[in-house]
Order: structure tokens, then sequence, then C-alpha cells
């Protein structure tokens, strides 16, 4: 183990220590803000400690086990031990290196979901739906809830833009790679001759603003306009001014709900749209510049990059970014994401290790 990754262990140890001691004082209790903090930041700490003693318990016993070279009886006995205290301590220093890797400090939370209908007219909106499903049913598979926030449906059934919020833990973190263009290619139902034609949607992973103003809106930013909801509905949607389109008029972002009856349930909803945007919109303003000074293969960010094309005649998936290739295609669109978005996260944590290794 290198002797500043060795360091960097040892303070993150002291620094647990800190926040036991910090934990026991009656002032921190009753202080509910601090005693959060202080709780995640010793839930992080706490699995790189208990590894950081491992390796050091198997390092002790290797020492131990050397010392008894010398003895003709023991010998054997301890070079075994001391083979498997060195495989020990490098399966632990690999898992440590991992746990060394900086934090995505929204990897944890939920997201909205924002799927757009590019290229390839009428099909593209059909698969921006048959996209929603897919993410809708993995989102079931690991008990995260979902809702739909906004909807512009498409005349053969399709989306041309939908928005979904997906909640629970680790969402963003799992899902954050998926942000991209989305190419199809595939006989489409209008299709009469049988044709393979190739559409496109965009898909945005954005995750939520923290409510406590980490996205300060003004007022005086916004333009607020209320108009009937068209579609589905009923009498009443058709009767009342309920949709809401809200225009941040610094970035000519522009959010439109119309999902609810309530004009006021449309305005919050469309709202908290608005705040994932624009943190979407800084972070990726961030990750272009840090793009810039060191190439990410997975987590670029960039919206008009091809990602990812299903091909329905051969049955295959292929991400493009990480030149993967899976055979599973009507697996995957029934929700079947967990092998696409570990090796995705695989990739990004190898990135992130060389880029450890350089720094340590």
């Amino acid at each position: 183990m290198k002797a500043s990754m060795r360091a960097r262990l040892e303070q993150l140890s002291r620094r647990l220590t800190e926040i036991d001691a910090l934990l026991a004082q009656p002032d921190i209790a009753s202080d509910r803000d601090q005693f959060r903090k202080l709780s995640q930041e010793r839930a992080e700490l706490e699995p790189v400690t208990t590894a950081f003693n491992a390796y050091v318990e198997a390092e002790q016993g290797r020492l131990s086990a050397q010392e008894l070279l010398s003895d003709p009886e023991m010998k054997a006995l301890a070079q075994q031990e001391i083979q498997e205290c060195r495989e020990r301590m490098e399966t632990l220093e690999g898992e440590l290196q991992v746990l060394l890797l900086p934090r995505d400090p929204d990897d944890g939370r939920s997201v909205y979901l924002e799927i757009r209908a590019g290229t390839g007219g009428d099909e593209s909106a059909l698969f921006s739906a048959d996209l929603l499903r897919m993410y809708l049913r993995y989102a079931e598979s690991r008990g995260w809830r979902t809702s739909l926030v906004s909807a512009s449906e498409s005349e053969l059934g399709g989306y041309k833009e939908v928005i979904a919020r997906i909640e629970g833990e680790g969402v963003y973190g799992r899902l954050k790679f998926e942000s991209g263009a989305h190419r199809v290619q595939r006989v489409p139902v209008t299709e009469t001759q049988g044709r393979v034609h190739t559409s496109a949607c965009t898909v945005a992973v954005m995750p939520e603003a923290d409510e406590a103003g980490e996205i300060v809106i003004q007022p005086s930013d916004l333009r607020i306009d209320t108009f009937r909801a068209s579609g589905a509905g009923g009498q009443h949607i058709n009767k009342t001014d309920s949709a809401v389109r809200i225009t941040h008029l610094p970035t000519g972002l522009v959010v439109e709900c119309q999902d609810d009856r309530s004009q006021h349930r449309n305005r919050d909803k469309a709202m908290q749209v608005l705040a994932a945007r624009l943190k979407d919109k800084e972070q990726r303003e961030r990750q272009s510049k840090e793009a810039a000074q060191r190439k990410s293969l997975v987590g670029s960010g960039d919206r008009s990059e091809r990602i990812r094309t299903y091909n329905f005649p051969q049955g295959r998936m292929t991400d493009h970014r990480i030149n993967l290739t899976l055979y599973k295609l009507s697996a995957i669109m029934e929700g079947d994401l967990d092998e696409l978005t570990g090796a995705l996260l695989a990739e990004h944590q190898a990135e992130q290790l060389a880029a450890l290794g350089e720094d340590l």
C-alpha cells in the first residue's frame, strides 16, 4: 500500500474517533442538523475504517508469522499464514481503493427522468413510451417509487415529452449514466413494407434539488402562465385554467405541467422540475469543464451524445461508451437493466481508480 494512501486512511480513522466523541456530547445531540450531518459522515467513514482495521490486522498477522520462519517446526505453518495474510491484504487494498473514491453527493438522491422524442416522428414518440416503461419496470424491481409528473402525448399513443419522478435510495447513482441520445432500429408499426427505420430519443436524468434552498429561484426571474389543459381529463379539465407553464427568463428554460386538476399542485410540480433542470444545467456545465481537463468516458453528461442503440431485428443492445453489446433486448425492455447499469458503474469506478492512482 502506498504511504499516501495509508496516511489518508489513518486520517479518516482519526476522524471517525472524533465524530464518535462529538456525537456523545449533549449539545450536539440536541442540535438536529449538526447531529444529522455528523451521523451521515460517520455512516460514510465506518465501512472505510472497518476495512482498514481488517487490513492492519492482516498485516500484523503476516509480521507475526514472519517471526516464526526461523523455527523449523513452525516454518511450513508460518509460510501458509503469510500467504493467506498477503492475499487478504491484496483483497482489502482493492476494496479500500474503491471506498476512497470521491463520492458524488447526488448519488443518493431521487431523480426526475425526462424523455423527449427526437428524429423519427411518431416512431420516436412510441419509443419514448417504450423507454419510459423500461425505466418504470426497472424502478419497480428495485423497490423505488414512481409517479408521472407531466406528459405530452402523440397521436399514436407515444410521448413527445414525458417526465417521471423516481423516488428511492441511490436512484441517481444507479441511473445517472442513462442521460444522452438513445437510438432505436426497428420496423415501425406505420411501416407497410417491413423496412427497418432508425429513430432517436433523448433521456435526461436529473437529481432532485434539495428543498433547503440548494437552487435559489428568484420570483422576478419567472413568467408563469396558466391555460386550459389539453387531452384526457373530462369536462372539468377543459373548463378551468389548471395547466401551468413556467418560463425561467435568465436561462430560457420552460416547464409545463397539466396532469393534475389543481393549478396549485401543477405549479408545485413545475417548480420542482425547474429546480431539477437548473441543478442539472449547473452540473453539466461543471462536468464539461472537468472533461476539458480529464476526459470521462461514461460521465460527460452530453445530451447530444449517442450513448446506446437498441436493434430490435437482431435482438441486441449496444452501449457505445463502453463497447458493451447484450443480446437480450426483450429482457432489457422489460426493465432488466442491472447488468448494464452495473457495467457502466464499474467502468466509471475504473476511471476514478486510474485518476486516484495519479493523485495518491
